[in-house]
């Protein structure tokens, strides 16, 4: 019988195959993030009145992340603490409640490769558990980082990618707690909900789909989002919840692409439609433009404008467009006044803003934004005069230096310049307001990679 002599490269290879389930191998790392940020507030959020003192107090984020990856599996956990300095008792042990930060379980995610990935698609595979969400410039999916507890949801997300192409499926599903019967969900989770931008209150049911295609210059996106709030009703001043839900569609696309490598160009456009989560008529939209030039490694500048529908108090079609769960501290002025906690009635809103950029070094970088802001509706005083749209006009300036690859500083000084439409009524609402209103804060930020490990398998 002939039998064919193996060469040194065959040999070589046949090694391989056998040794592979062997060989294989998991990565496994800890690392940890202390960030305290201090802050002083005259007239953060919202213009205070005259009279009313400033505040400062230094809050602190606490986190320690486990990350697994191994054959087709992943795993993720970010248990954080978040609280101000000073609001603890030094000698006795900490109640939490929804009225304050805490100890809470940020993420907690498995991800399950679904075929064997990389022979003929680059990714298919299922996370799911407690996630955060990011998309395209976070505008209306986010992780909202900017706040100490962050945002996060819990859901189920499915994922395609290959040549460039990605297509996500995202669905969720809240409840208050276990039940033995029917499915009524308040909106007002125990803890720390996501919530939507102002809305005060978190979805019963979401699905999405997001798809995009890289191109030779950036990327384009396609975002179809439902979210679902419980239906009620109201009897005597009291709310009672009740079978079914309120649905609202939103749907648009975004752009990023560089023109002649120098200029940088983003555009979207979103619609939203259906009900809102007091179950009236829904028909609003939103559309941005930005466009941000390098003039050298240096210094860029540019300028954008973001346009977010408003209704008339009057009209019996809700036309306010809701930013859903993106992270507003990033595009509507670092003073946090519009589509965050502090509320602006519902006209809407008109930005047009001003970005500069200097990069000095590797480590220390400056910003210079300057925002107009006003409402994308007709303004009324209390006697139906009209009034001016100007809302005001906000300065943003910020510093960050970067000690070491894990010790990083930022601080920032903010002056928003409140015209008069901006306290009225159908607005702030805050009568004897003062015209000019600071911000300033200096954060610390240190995140250490405390070990990666490999585990052969």
């Amino acid at each position: 019988m002939y039998r064919k002599k193996l060469n040194f490269k065959q040999f070589i290879l046949l090694i391989l195959v056998v040794a592979l389930p062997i060989t294989l191998k998991a990565q496994l790392s800890l690392s940890a993030q202390l960030r305290t940020r201090s802050e002083y507030r005259n007239g953060q959020g919202s213009p205070l009145k005259q009279g009313d003192l400033p505040s400062f107090f230094t809050s602190q984020r606490t986190r320690l992340m486990v990350n697994y990856a191994g054959y087709r599996l992943k795993f993720g956990l970010i248990a954080q603490d978040v609280r101000v300095w000073g609001q603890d008792a030094s000698t006795i042990n900490r109640s939490t409640n929804q009225d304050f930060n805490g100890m809470m379980l940020h993420e907690a995610w498995t991800e399950i490769s679904l075929i064997d990935t990389g022979k003929t698609i680059k990714d298919f595979s299922l996370k799911i558990g407690r996630q955060e969400l990011v998309y395209d410039d976070v505008r209306l999916l986010g992780n909202l980082d900017w706040l100490q507890q962050a945002r996060r949801h819990d859901l189920a997300l499915l994922k395609f990618g290959h040549n460039g192409w990605t297509a996500h499926v995202g669905l969720a599903f809240n409840q208050n707690k276990e039940l033995k019967t029917g499915s009524v969900f308040n909106g007002v989770p125990v803890g720390y909900a996501a919530g939507t931008n102002g809305l005060g209150t978190n979805y019963k049911t979401m699905a999405f789909l997001y798809l995009a295609k890289k191109i030779k210059t950036g990327h384009l996106s396609f975002l179809l989002l439902n979210d679902n709030f419980n239906k009620y009703v109201i009897n005597q001043g009291s709310k009672t919840y009740e079978n079914g839900v309120w649905g609202r569609l939103t749907y648009g696309l975004y752009a990023n692409f560089m023109v002649k490598e120098k200029l940088n160009l983003t555009t979207a456009i979103y619609a939203q439609s259906g009900k809102d989560k007091d179950g009236k008529e829904l028909n609003a939209y939103m559309y941005s433009a930005l466009g941000m030039y390098a003039f050298n490694k240096k210094i860029s500048a540019g300028a954008g404008v973001d346009f977010l529908s408003g209704s008339n108090p009057s009209a019996s079609t809700n036309h306010t467009f809701d930013p859903l769960y993106g992270t507003p501290h990033k595009f509507w002025g670092l003073m946090d006044y519009f589509y965050v906690a502090d509320g602006f009635g519902k006209g809407g809103l008109a930005n047009y803003y001003l970005k500069t950029r200097y990069k000095a070094n590797e480590k220390f970088n400056l910003t210079l934004d300057i925002h107009q802001f006003s409402s994308a509706t007709t303004i009324l005083a209390s006697d139906n005069k009209e009034l001016s749209k100007n809302l005001g006009m906000e300065i943003d300036v910020v510093g960050t230096y970067q000690l070491t690859k894990h010790i990083g500083f930022e601080g920032g000084f903010c002056m928003f310049l409140a015209k008069e439409s901006l306290n009225t009524q159908s607005v702030k609402n805050i009568p004897n307001a003062q015209n000019n209103n600071t911000w300033g804060y200096l954060m610390v930020n240190i995140r250490p990679e405390l070990f990666t490990t490999t585990i052969k398998k």
